[in-house]
């Protein structure tokens, strides 16, 4: 949120004026986007079954792969000088998992998921509802999610991690 919030400030992005296709989006776009529509289905499963455990060891997971793994590794993309599409793309996608990741979070952390809404949403879209507890609960779009492309990235990221492990020991 912290890093979005930065860098879509300096470079007055404007999620409204944004529309992106999903066929025209980079590797990892498509994965995180694989992986949040997956977490919005665990989530609301768990959450269902009243198993706050498990949709916080989803959650945490999630986490640490959207800040660990997609920010990081995108980061050139959102720092480059030029507003090309390529960058618009990842401020777009990001946006779209930010505000989802708000609404999914929101029983569990009201507060939070409330400031991080009136910073994030309703400063950049006035047509919002007033709060993130007023919004429904996001539905996971299965067009989405290809757990083939999930399981190529993680097993990558996997491998990445290892390796830096060994070398860093």
């Amino acid at each position: 949120y912290s890093f979005f919030a930065t860098y879509a400030s300096v470079d007055e992005f404007d999620p409204n004026s944004i529309k992106y296709a999903y066929e025209s989006l980079n590797v990892m776009d498509k994965w995180i986007l694989s992986k949040l529509h997956t977490l919005i289905s665990n989530s609301r499963h768990y959450l269902d079954e009243f198993r706050v455990d498990k949709f916080m060891k989803n959650f945490d997971i999630f986490l640490d792969d959207l800040s660990n793994w997609y920010i990081r590794r995108n980061r050139r993309r959102f720092w480059k000088s030029e507003d090309d599409e390529d960058k618009k793309s990842a401020y777009a996608t990001l946006y779209h998992v930010l505000d989802n990741v708000i609404k999914i979070i929101a029983p569990v952390l009201p507060f939070v998921s409330e400031s991080i809404y009136q910073n994030l949403i309703r400063n950049s879209d006035k047509n919002s509802l007033e709060s993130v507890h007023l919004c429904d609960f996001p539905i996971s779009n299965e067009e989405y999610i290809n757990m083939s492309l999930i399981k190529n990235v993680d097993a990558l990221k996997k491998s990445v991690e290892l390796v830096l492990k060994k070398y860093n020991n």
